[in-house]
């Protein structure tokens, strides 16, 4: 029979791995399978301190994981495939293709960011933080990440805008 810390855990991983999973998603470019990869390494670390933070705040503490493990990962020299000037041509799909074509597009825009400007970005805007516990997240001052979040959100809109519209960028 399982202890109170693993079905803590377990319940944890369950309610939140989706919504990690999308934050690992935008932190890794749109690539699913990085993200896969740096959620893993993330509940790895997590369970590990589990016992010191599970009454706390473990949410906060495993994006903390994934925003390091992604800022070790684009370190790294080696970041596997390339992406290309163009996407391949997606399907015509029911009424949610407008929502998948324009995610796919934010996605791709996301990976020009620098990552610390991507990660300000995605925990304000997609993980719904307030500046200050992105600022806690990031470990900077709170008009840092105001500056970040803004710099960020003008270069996705000229990135995503005149594709969006067909004019040239």
């Amino acid at each position: 029979m399982r202890n109170a810390p693993e079905r803590a855990f377990d319940d944890f991983v369950t309610a939140r791995r989706s919504a990690l999973l999308g934050y690992a998603g935008s932190l890794a470019g749109g690539d699913r399978h990085a993200a896969e990869d740096l959620l893993q390494e993330a509940l790895v670390k997590l369970w590990l301190a589990w016992p010191r933070i599970g009454d706390g705040a473990p949410e906060a503490y495993a994006r903390r994981i994934l925003m390091r493990s992604a800022a070790r990962a684009a370190k790294r020299s080696w970041q596997g495939e390339r992406p290309t000037e163009r996407l391949p041509e997606l399907a015509a799909t029911a009424d949610a293709a407008g929502l998948v074509e324009d995610r796919v597009r934010l996605e791709a825009a996301l990976v020009h960011l620098p990552l610390r400007q991507r990660t300000a970005v995605v925990l304000r805007h997609y993980c719904d933080l307030s500046e200050g516990q992105v600022a806690d997240n990031l470990n900077c001052a709170q008009g840092t990440v105001s500056s970040l979040v803004s710099r960020g959100v003008a270069t996705l809109r000229s990135l995503i805008v005149p594709a969006a519209t067909g004019v040239p960028a």
